[in-house]
């Protein structure tokens, strides 16, 4: 991403009571989304990578300490966006 470019910042967490995980968001219409099962994270991101809606981005999937386990650029063009959520 090019400097000084406005990005959508996207917190894939646990959840304190240990049922899923929240997406959080100033960029989602009601601020957090709980998923949860067994591919709670990859449901997450997905939903993340494509509410961005073709803006650049960036998911942030942390651990229940609160420490970064990895970070994810979301691309503008959604033909990359799908190849680089492969990773996930």
């Amino acid at each position: 991403m090019s400097e000084g470019e406005v990005t959508e910042v996207y917190e894939i967490r646990p959840r304190k009571d240990q049922r899923g995980v929240d997406l959080i968001s100033e960029a989602l219409p009601f601020g957090s989304l709980w998923y949860s099962g067994p591919n709670a994270v990859e449901s997450a991101a997905g939903y993340a990578a494509f509410s961005a809606d073709g803006k650049p981005g960036v998911i942030k999937i942390f651990n229940a300490a609160g420490e970064l386990l990895r970070e994810t650029e979301i691309v503008a063009d959604t033909r990359q966006r799908a190849q680089s959520l492969g990773g996930l």
